[in-house]
């Protein structure tokens, strides 16, 4: 059963550049564990959400490795990368497709994927399926693309990235004004330096215009109080 209902709250830790871990009532929901995070946050996870294939995004052999080490652990990913997760010693009945549209629960959580396109890097770079999560019908990660909320949702907390080769700072400030959520978090920030992320603070969070800007650290968790 998910607990959306107003009022509830989750606990956000930020593993390291993309990766988001969602704990609600004992529970434990990971967003893109990748190269570039500490990937001991798969050690107590119950279900693990990936965007794109990425590496940054998603360490294919250890994310295999862990779902077929820990039973309950469950994953869902898009389809291509779901095949090499299962090549890779994933069972299969644990590792789940997911495309634009579709609705799941996932560690308690109410799940809804969205979107398909990765941005473009380059034009002689492939551009891989990218699905972003709505979480709860109000948290947002959008993996490596602006990707806009269904029609509908308010997004109360967006996960916006601040850094990547497919991007620039004046698109995620654009990015979170369009959304208009009540609370912006940086994340995909791995390539900064202090001083780096530092102006990406002081840009998309002076003039992103968000309610509210805040930067996860590692350790430091926030807790999203759900419609407060």
């Amino acid at each position: 059963m998910t607990d959306s209902t107003p009022g509830s709250t989750t606990e956000i830790t930020h593993w390291g550049h993309a990766c988001v871990r969602l704990e609600r009532g004992g529970r434990r929901l990971v967003l893109d564990p990748g190269a570039f995070s500490d990937l001991s946050v798969l050690d107590d996870a119950d279900a693990v959400l990936v965007t794109h294939e990425h590496v940054d995004h998603v360490d294919v052999a250890r994310l295999a490795a862990a779902l077929a080490a820990r039973p309950g652990l469950v994953a869902w990913a898009p389809a291509g990368l779901a095949g090499e997760l299962t090549e890779a010693g994933a069972p299969a009945d644990r590792v789940h497709p997911a495309a634009d549209g579709d609705t799941f629960e996932a560690a308690g959580f109410a799940v809804r994927a969205v979107g398909e396109p990765h941005a473009l890097i380059h034009p002689d770079v492939p551009r891989p399926q990218n699905v972003a999560y709505l979480v709860d019908g109000a948290l947002l990660h959008p993996g490596d693309a602006f990707t806009p909320p269904p029609a509908g949702a308010e997004v109360e907390v967006l996960l916006v990235p601040v850094a990547g080769p497919w991007m620039k700072l004046a698109e995620a400030i654009d990015y979170v004004r369009a959304v208009r959520p009540r609370v912006a978090a940086p994340i995909h920030d791995a390539i900064l330096s202090d001083p780096g992320r530092g102006l990406a603070d002081r840009l998309v969070g002076g003039l992103g215009g968000a309610g509210e800007y805040v930067r996860i650290a590692a350790g430091a968790p926030y807790t999203w109080a759900r419609g407060a």
